[in-house]
């Protein structure tokens, strides 16, 4: 395939409904190079993990939480209430390539789930790197899909489950290493040979 723009890249993956979308990740060939880096280990246990551990949507200013913030950012003609609560727009799900109209229908999906980034390494940040992780909207770590798709992707690495829309799978595995890459997160094996496959379709 001919090498696209990472700009032309985010819009092909996106879908044509989609305004807008995270910051695009680095493109295939920075992908490879910087999966190559991540150092290799199985994953660590859940001993310790919480949720809390994590403090996520949090005030992003304006009134807005980071959900709420990712809401208008990845919406069409979104119109917020006084408590920046959407009160109409639409949302394009990249994973599965459907459109929603309520942003309850809506789940914020952690690219590199929190349970995951625990298992690869977060289980030794402070509490405020974990906070700057759940809350990252400068990278493509936050992602606007429907919430059932995102349910049933849990906290499970691409070696367990991919987006059902595979036009997307290339910017999911690209957006997952760079997460991955800039938080110094560790891969295992499987996790590893699974990325690298995906990013054989890019």
């Amino acid at each position: 395939m001919a090498a696209l723009s990472a700009a032309a890249a985010a819009l092909v993956a996106a879908g044509p409904s989609a305004a807008a979308a995270p910051p695009p990740p680095p493109d295939e060939a920075t992908a490879r190079s910087r999966l190559a880096l991540l150092t290799v280990r199985a994953e660590g246990s859940m001993s310790g993990y919480d949720r809390e551990k994590f403090p996520h949507w949090i005030d992003q200013g304006g009134a807005c939480n980071t959900r709420e913030t990712v809401l208008k950012r990845d919406g069409r003609n979104v119109t917020v209430g006084s408590d920046c609560y959407p009160t109409s727009g639409s949302w394009y799900s990249p994973y599965d390539g459907a459109t929603w109209h309520r942003p309850s229908d809506i789940d914020i999906d952690h690219m590199v789930a929190l349970a995951e980034a625990w298992r690869s390494g977060a289980s030794s940040w402070t509490t405020s790197r974990r906070q700057a992780f759940a809350n990252d909207l400068g990278s493509s770590q936050l992602w606007a899909v429907t919430d059932n798709v995102n349910q049933s992707k849990g906290d499970q690495d691409p070696a367990e489950w991919t987006p059902p829309r595979a036009a997307f799978h290339c910017m999911y595995a690209r957006s997952w290493i760079d997460v991955k890459w800039r938080y110094g997160l560790t891969v295992d094996t499987a996790e590893r040979n699974a990325l690298s496959g995906l990013l054989d379709k890019c």
